[in-house]
């Protein structure tokens, strides 16, 4: 089963460079999941398909310093097509630690502030979050170190600098020492110990404040060399499946709760 990963690793690469700050692989990692639910899950299908539900990206949560709900899938305000968040049936937040593994703490409080937003608005929802975890030991900063510095001359940077990125360019490292992040090689170990301490739930078991799923997706991403989803790591993590399982307990969860 191929996943909106995919489509994630080709966006960086006609990119450039993941830009850690936008987060912007979310929307195609929402719009992908959308897209599998509707073939493989029926009565998420029927439902999308009446009118029933409606899907809609960044929607800001209720209580949460003005976070945002990255994928908001549920029912609409009568008469209206924006989201009702009493409503909600499916929310999945996605975040990544690519550039600096120090950085794990602050994304696990980030997916942990959402699963008690969420369960506080409506605790029978489906709560899902997906990571992507780097494996890169050192990754050129571009967002805010290299582009940072062609700031007042933003074209040489897209002429100049972009066309090297994420195409196996070596001498970039050498051009841009200053701009470089470091990880050890344990981090990855570290990043994905720490995110499976986020509380999970068994499916019946919807009075549990947790995640119905959390999938951690090994990439490899340095903004040089081309990127890659690390099928093969040493994390255990076989992306393919669990991102399988992790539609199907979506499925499962969803026709458990609104059709029976």
């Amino acid at each position: 089963m191929s996943t909106p990963f995919d489509k994630v690793i080709e966006r960086i690469a006609a990119l450039g460079y993941h830009n850690h700050r936008l987060e912007g692989h979310s929307d195609i990692v929402g719009h992908g999941i959308v897209e599998d639910l509707r073939k493989h899950c029926k009565p998420f299908r029927q439902d999308l398909e009446s009118g029933a539900i409606g899907t809609w990206l960044n929607v800001r949560a209720p209580g949460a310093r003005g976070r945002k709900i990255d994928l908001f899938i549920g029912e609409p305000q009568r008469g209206e097509n924006v989201p009702n968040i009493s409503k909600l049936r499916i929310c999945v937040e996605n975040k990544s630690v690519v550039t600096a593994h120090r950085n794990r703490g602050s994304r696990f409080d980030d997916l942990n502030e959402t699963m008690n937003v969420v369960h506080q608005a409506r605790e029978e929802a489906v709560v899902v979050a997906t990571v992507l975890v780097g494996l890169a030991r050192k990754v050129l900063n571009v967002p805010d170190q290299v582009k940072n510095r062609f700031r007042g001359n933003i074209q040489e940077f897209e002429t100049k600098i972009v066309p090297r990125l994420s195409k196996g360019d070596q001498k970039l490292w050498s051009d841009f020492p200053w701009a470089i992040s470091l990880n050890s090689a344990n981090d990855p170990v570290r990043t994905v110990a720490r995110f499976r301490m986020l509380p999970t739930r068994r499916p019946g078991h919807t009075h549990i404040r947790g995640y119905d799923f959390v999938l951690l997706v090994p990439v490899y991403i340095d903004n040089v060399s081309p990127p890659t989803i690390a099928f093969n790591n040493d994390l255990g993590i076989d992306v393919e499946r669990q991102y399988k399982q992790m539609i199907d307990t979506i499925c499962k969860a969803y026709r458990t709760r609104w059709h029976l």
